[in-house]
């Protein structure tokens, strides 16, 4: 008599006992591994990094003090400046002028012009100086300004010493003379200016 099979798939029972061998020798063999070669098995999470900022605190203070100063004293600052400037100008002529006579570049005749017409501007000199001049209201600046007139007018009889000099019948101490005091004057001049502003806008 034949035999009936009543399961009409009979390899389907021995899919899922494979895979079950598979996953087990696969388990055993990672393990053997492991432990025959002191391997330690782990996962290792990444925790991201965050940097944190550097704060830099500025310890440092700075204090800034600002001095308003009427616009009449600022107008007679800049005054004088330019008028420090015309000095410095007119030394520099003067030095060239007696050094290219002493190198004996220029005639007699060249000479004497040239230090007629210093005589000249430094009269003019004198006259931008003395004139405006800085506001009566500020008393400090008025009895300053008197010393730099006294200065130039130093400077402008100076400069006829040196013409007087020039001619005079001696070897040239007189004009050595009279160019040396019109040096310290005329650094005096611009010495005083530099005082005067720096006064003014200090206080």
């Amino acid at each position: 008599m034949e035999t009936f099979n009543q399961d009409p798939k009979p390899g389907r029972l021995v899919l899922p006992l494979v895979l079950i061998g598979m996953i087990a020798t696969t388990y055993t063999f990672v393990n053997r591994v492991a432990t025959n070669n002191d391997l330690d098995i782990s996962v290792e999470e990444e925790v991201p990094v965050v940097e944190e900022e550097a704060v830099t605190e500025d310890s440092t203070t700075t204090s800034t003090t600002t001095t308003t100063l009427p616009n009449e004293v600022v107008t007679y600052l800049e005054e004088i400046q330019a008028e420090k400037v015309q000095s410095d100008e007119l030394g520099q002529k003067v030095l060239e002028a007696n050094q290219r006579w002493d190198d004996e570049v220029t005639s007699y005749q060249e000479a004497k012009d040239e230090f007629a017409a210093f005589i000249q501007d430094a009269e003019q000199f004198t006259a931008t100086v003395s004139d405006p001049g800085p506001p009566n209201t500020f008393a400090n600046l008025v009895t300053s300004h008197e010393e730099l007139k006294v200065l130039a007018n130093l400077i402008y009889e100076d400069t006829k010493e040196l013409l007087e000099g020039l001619t005079s019948s001696d070897t040239g101490e007189r004009r050595a003379a009279a160019l040396e005091a019109f040096n310290e004057n005329l650094t005096a001049f611009q010495q005083k200016v530099d005082e005067i502003i720096a006064s003014a806008t200090s206080s």
